[in-house]
């Protein structure tokens, strides 16, 4: 079902450079969580075991090594040679079925396990459709390349710049790749790439991610709650020199992140993404503080990303527009439009072991509480450190 290590989203390359080179005897420890509590046929996770154990035979080949050299020139030479050698190890991913209730737990190296998230939701996403005997009908298989069509050249004539974001809750790669073409043929310079890398390479458009929540929950650990939005910034900045240059907002609130995002971080970064909350609130609150430091909001752009459809696409539009950039990062809505009920699944990095320290348990502290993972205690801890429970200190 997965044939080459690069069917995975390009933040999770981005973030594995930036941990090597930061944090390269760090631990992680990652947990499936069934958001949608969705129940399992018998023999799920068998047969999921049986998927992972092949992903231990993909290697980096020399055309896509040759792809990321000359389409990612930030990422160097010592990591690409890296990647050139790196495999699965299946050892790193413990699956267990009980009923029908599925356990996935990832640990090891965290510049390791970094990688396995993403793929790992596609597999679980693809085979849950498979394994109940789900398919979608010859009339709506039909339309799969007409509906993105339709729905890019809506954007196109709204004149806007999507993304498309949704390798972890697709239907099936088959319909992620006749998708992104679709896009690629009918979107021209409304559509701005994909965060598949294999796609990207596949259609030749630009593959598309920074970071993601993981980067800054690690460093809530590492440093402290009060330390981890500045830390995640700079220490990104010190990787990647000003490129890929859009921050993610909402590890421990957007409230909380813009205390950190000064002007300093604020003209550094390009623009911010938008993952949680009311959408219209998060561009005001935005806007207000880029004019609080005196930088003009249409020399920045937000990047929305939270379960987009082409409605509220146009509401965010029709609110942005002349006051701020705006691109948009479109998931579920391109890869799995085919009629059936997508997943709500997430996998996400629960506990890391800094080096020279023993495991420290994560958290992510949404602008949504149903989004919020981790310990009870410990995000209860943070709202106290982060002057979240009502009135600041």
């Amino acid at each position: 079902m997965l044939t080459s290590l690069l069917d995975n989203d390009f933040y999770k390359i981005t973030m594995q450079n930036a941990v090597i080179k930061r944090f390269p005897y760090a631990h992680a420890r990652y947990a499936f969580i069934n958001r949608g509590e969705h129940a399992f046929p018998e023999g799920f996770g068998a047969t999921l075991r049986q998927e992972v154990d092949k992903m231990a035979t993909l290697r980096l080949s020399d055309a896509e090594k040759r792809y990321l050299e000359i389409t990612c020139p930030y990422l160097d030479p010592t990591y690409l040679d890296f990647l050139a050698g790196f495999h699965y190890n299946p050892s790193e991913v413990s699956i267990e079925q009980q009923g029908s209730d599925l356990s996935v737990i990832i640990e090891g190296p965290w510049y390791r396990t970094i990688l396995w998230e993403v793929p790992l939701m596609a597999l679980i996403s693809e085979l849950w459709y498979r394994m109940r005997g789900v398919t979608i009908t010859p009339e709506t298989d039909a339309m799969v390349e007409q509906r993105a069509q339709e729905k890019i050249e809506l954007y196109r004539r709204l004149g806007l710049k999507i993304a498309e974001f949704g390798t972890r809750r697709r239907f099936s790669f088959e319909v992620h790749d006749r998708v992104v073409g679709a896009l690629g043929n009918y979107g021209g310079e409304a559509f701005s790439g994909t965060s598949n890398v294999l796609l990207a390479m596949r259609h030749d458009v630009k593959p598309i991610g920074t970071h993601a929540h993981e980067w800054f929950m690690f460093h809530g650990a590492r440093f402290g709650f009060k330390m981890a939005n500045s830390l995640a910034l700079e220490h990104w900045v010190d990787v990647y020199r000003g490129d890929l240059g859009i921050a993610l907002t909402d590890t421990f609130t957007t409230r909380a992140f813009y205390d950190s995002f000064d002007k300093k971080f604020a003209k550094l970064f390009d623009g911010v993404r938008h993952d949680s909350g009311d959408p219209i609130d998060f561009a005001s609150q935005t806007i207000a503080h880029y004019e609080r430091l005196g930088i003009n909001p249409l020399s920045k752009t937000i990047i929305f990303s939270d379960a987009l459809t082409p409605e509220k696409v146009e509401r965010i539009h029709a609110f942005c527009k002349d006051r701020i950039g705006m691109a948009f990062g479109i998931g579920t809505n391109f890869t799995n439009d085919v009629g059936v009920e997508p997943m709500n699944m997430v996998i996400k990095m629960v506990e890391a072991r800094p080096e020279g320290q023993g495991w420290l348990p994560v958290i992510k502290l949404s602008d949504v509480a149903e989004k919020n993972t981790g310990d009870p205690e410990m995000i209860s801890l943070a709202r106290r450190i982060l002057s979240l429970n009502g009135k600041r200190d």
